[in-house]
């Protein structure tokens, strides 16, 4: 029976609209991409892996023409939609508005092949029945400059990532990966890291003071801070350099003895009202979100990754809440505007409704994706408990309802107060103070909704009150006290400020930034110390080669100039072809990827991986992590000493002084401790990869199979002080502390988040090490009746560890996850089997299975890459770059030499 066949990406979109159209249609989704660039040598076509361009998958030769291949897990799915489509009297390409979805539409077309029925391009922003019906009703033509620009992109990051990649595994480390904006992103995070490695720390002092006004002001007390002295100000930090050294002449720098003989001369001084400055204050709402400032906002109110935030918006997109969730846009349509101030009229009153609807001019420089910003789906709002949602979705839900309603709310408005206050001390010095206040007499948008800052001490709505004084009033100081004050180096990027300064330097586009997030961290360069972004030291060497060989890649300006390529191409406004024989192939004084993978020239892989801390100590980095090195004890001239440094360890913390710590304790030397009075073995305290450790010295005959017992060492513990005594408690871990009335065996157990009870696959944490030793099975008890914490914060211990991965170096552990029991290395996770227990798994099993995991291709995937991963598939023919003529409606299958013209044949 005839019908129009619908296609979008997921399934949950797809049943969503099934439902909204009705029995003419049959929705089915694509399960994201259809196709892809080989992966590798086996997805390769045959017939171009002879070809000196086969490895890239891309005929640099030949207009850099791609050859796609459809994975093997999705041919049965495309032979099902090629079936759909026989039966159909129209085709409907309902992908998402942006240019990734527009490249997925292309790809279905021209894989699928429709004849003889019209091909239409359906869009829609968010997914309710109102928008569905509206797109259904009004279709457009595939934009094929948006496919041009997407297919812009992916050869390009394929041809930066295929090239420059091998130099990193010759050069640097096997195994690594480079990628055009991610290697930017890196750079970033190491370059604030060695700013934060050459600051140098400045001291400075000032006075604190609290005065009175007196009983004739309702609000007496008030604080202010030293501003002046004899007419000079006082020094602040932000007065200071890197280097510790005040910007400017002209600035009093107070040190502790003259800050304390002030304060003593200062304490009979009567003050003056030297100037009272009042302006009016006032605030207007925020813009309603885009993808970036919805990623920037979760991550600091709900502590949400970019990741987790994009996944969830997608199911909240999908399920019909929000709107489409990968945007540029702070715009509303005119029925989201009405629904908006519908709620604020409704819910905070007709006071707080501006007079004339707000409207959003995005500041984003060719702002395109979608043309609405994110916002409650619907021509009117449903309030967050009006949804039944739950969880991260009720609480992401949340936040963009209440930025969407604040956005259409009136200004907050009120008072900002400065006062100045002066006195003479009794050495002669006239001090002045200085106190800001404000007052907010109409709270406006703020009622509905603050936005957060990376600064927690500061927020727009803070208000600070200080009393209705008058120039030339006397007050009287309660207490003046000196205060001391250290600078702080740069703060660490956040994945939300790290965000912020990618969009502010105008790389990648924020559809991506969730992806390079997790990649960065994935991929080793980056690991996170707290919320934190804290670069390895392998960053270092792999963005030091990039900036000594691959200038121009590795630059900021350049890689934003790529973005406004893109952007104009995807106008019509430039050539594919063009830009991308300026990048590989370079043109009059620009040198192109080619020439600067063919033409390295001599490159010292030792010195690449060296970087001096001082007195002859070097940091290196290693095939098995990085390392100290430095001369050996004297009278041992030419001898070199080698120490692991903590995978944990901030490069901005590697001091010398630290690495001298290090070297005292170095890799391989063993400190005996003892003999294990049970057991009879030796026990030896050592310094390892992950800290320093205690373990058994098995005899030499014993079987291979055969493993010492090992016990990390606490925190409170170390190496030069721990006892033989200590050991052995460390080597009888984890402590059986009883068995509970269910027949559970409770165990105290120490791990890589730290110390926790585990009763079966159930887990507690304890506060502090200690407690390993000496709780007893009441307390243990009174422990497990509390109800278990989740969210952040409550760090979920593991159920076992077995060990280190061979393959990648990270501690394996076994988790309790929400569909089973898994393994994990912290990269790849792998769900254990049917015959698998938590009691029998063991190292072994758990490579295995974490093996069979790495083989079917990264964990996290990028939406750009999710069909990467896939067997070898004959070639097909795509489109001439040099031709741009928007699709019409498809008919024929294109012949092979006519590619972007392919779906004109209507």
């Amino acid at each position: 029976m005839a019908h129009k066949l619908v296609i979008v990406e997921s399934p949950k979109k797809a049943q969503m609209i099934g439902g909204y159209l009705g029995s003419g249609y049959v929705v089915e989704s694509s399960i994201g991409h259809i196709r892809d660039l080989p992966n590798n040598a086996a997805d390769t076509p045959a017939k171009i892996k002879d070809k000196p361009w086969g490895r890239l998958a891309v005929d640099v030769d030949n207009g850099f023409e791609p050859y796609y291949v459809v994975p093997r897990d999705k041919k049965s799915h495309i032979a099902k939609l090629k079936k759909l489509l026989k039966d159909a009297d129209e085709l409907y390409l309902a992908t998402d508005e942006d240019r990734e979805g527009e490249a997925i539409a292309w790809h279905l077309l021209d894989e699928l092949a429709p004849k003889g029925i019209p091909v239409k391009r359906m869009v829609f922003h968010e997914i309710t029945k109102s928008a569905i019906l509206a797109a259904a009703d009004s279709p457009r033509e595939l934009d094929m400059d948006l496919v041009e620009a997407q297919e812009t992109r992916r050869i390009l990051d394929r041809l930066y990532g295929y090239e420059v990649s091998p130099v990193l595994w010759r050069k640097v480390m096997s195994g690594l990966s480079a990628g055009r904006v991610q290697s930017v992103a890196t750079r970033l995070v190491v370059d604030r890291e060695r700013e934060r490695m050459k600051f140098k720390l400045a001291s400075y002092w000032d006075l604190e003071g609290t005065f009175d006004a007196g009983s004739s002001h309702e609000q007496r007390m008030f604080p202010a801070k030293l501003y002046s002295l004899d007419g000079a100000r006082v020094a602040r930090g932000s007065d200071f350099g890197q280097d510790g050294v005040l910007k400017k002449d002209g600035i009093v720098h107070l040190d502790r003895a003259r800050a304390e003989a002030l304060a003593a001369a200062l304490e009979d001084t009567t003050y003056d009202v030297r100037l009272v400055e009042s302006k009016p204050y006032r605030r207007s709402p925020y813009a309603p979100f885009r993808t970036t400032t919805l990623q920037q906002e979760a991550g600091r109110k709900l502590g949400m990754s970019s990741s987790v935030t994009m996944s969830v918006a997608q199911r909240l997109y999908e399920g019909g809440y929000i709107t489409y969730m990968r945007t540029d846009s702070t715009t509303l349509s005119g029925t989201a505007i009405n629904a908006a101030r519908a709620q604020v009229r409704e819910l905070y009153g007709a006071e707080y409704l501006p007079d004339v609807p707000r409207t959003y001019v995005s500041k984003v420089k060719n702002a395109q994706e979608a043309h609405e910003a994110i916002r409650p789906a619907g021509d009117s709002f449903r309030t967050p408990a009006q949804t039944g949602l739950t969880g991260d979705q009720f609480r992401l839900y949340e936040l963009v309802w209440m930025r969407t309603v604040a956005s259409q709310m009136k200004d907050a408005t009120g008072q900002s107060v400065s006062i100045r206050i002066g006195g003479a001390s009794s050495t002669g010095e006239d001090a002045v103070f200085a106190a800001s206040g404000r007052v907010i007499t109409f709270h406006g948008f703020l009622k509905a909704y603050v936005e957060g800052t990376d600064d927690s001490s500061v927020r727009d709505d803070q208000e600070t009150r200080l009393p209705n004084l008058t120039e030339g009033e006397a007050v009287s100081a309660a207490s003046v006290q000196a205060a001391g004050h250290e600078t702080k180096p740069p703060a660490r990027y956040t994945e939300p400020t790290l965000i912020k300064e990618l969009e502010e330097r105008e790389i990648g586009r924020p559809s991506t930034y969730a992806s390079i997030m997790g990649t960065i961290v994935n991929r080793g360069y980056v690991y996170k110390k707290g919320s934190a972004l804290v670069p390895a030291w392998l960053a270092f060497s792999v963005v030091r080669l990039l900036e000594d060989h691959f200038p121009r890649q590795i630059s900021y300006e350049f890689t934003a100039r790529m973005e406004d390529v893109l952007d104009d191409i995807a106008g019509g406004r430039r050539d594919r072809k063009t830009e991308l024989t300026e990048f590989y192939f370079g043109g009059g004084e620009i040198e192109g990827l080619h020439t600067l993978v063919n033409e390295l020239g001599d490159i010292d892989a030792k010195e690449l991986a060296t970087f001096p801390i001082g007195e002859g100590i070097d940091l290196r980095v290693g095939r098995y992590g990085p390392y100290v090195e430095g001369p050996g004890p004297e009278g041992d001239e030419g001898a070199l000493v080698r120490a692991n440094v903590p995978d944990d360890l901030p490069p901005d913390e590697l001091t010398l002084a630290k690495a001298r710590e290090l070297l005292a304790n170095p890799a391989g030397e063993e400190a005996v401790l003892g003999t294990h009075p049970e057991t009879g073995l030796e026990v030896v305290a050592k310094n390892g990869r992950f800290g320093p450790y205690v373990t058994e010295v098995l005899p030499d005959d014993a079987p291979k199979s055969a493993k010492p017992r090992t016990g990390s060492l606490f925190k409170s513990m170390s190496l030069d002080t721990v006892s033989l005594d200590e050991a052995v408690k460390l080597l009888e871990l984890p402590r059986v502390v009883g068995v509970g009335e269910d027949g559970e065996e409770i165990t105290a157990q120490n791990g890589r988040y730290g110390p926790y009870l585990k009763r079966g696959t159930d887990s507690r944490s304890l506060t502090h090490e200690d407690q390993i030793f000496d709780i007893t099975l009441d307390q243990a008890l009174a422990i497990y009746a509390q109800p278990k914490q989740r969210g952040r914060g409550a760090a979920v211990a593991p159920l076992k560890e077995l060990g280190n991965d061979p393959v990648s170096g990270q501690p394996v552990v076994v988790k309790a996850g929400r569909f089973g029991e898994y393994v994990t290395d912290g990269e790849y996770n792998a769900t254990l089997r049917k015959d698998d227990t938590i009691e029998s798994i063991n190292l072994e099993r758990a490579a295995e299975l974490l093996q069979e995991r790495r083989d079917k291709g990264p964990a996290k995937k990028t939406a750009k890459e999710g069909a990467k991963k896939s067997p070898a598939k004959k070639t097909t023919a795509k489109k001439s770059p040099a031709k741009k003529t928007a699709a019409k409606k498809a008919t024929t299958k294109k012949a092979p030499a006519a590619k972007k013209t392919a779906a004109q044949k209507a």
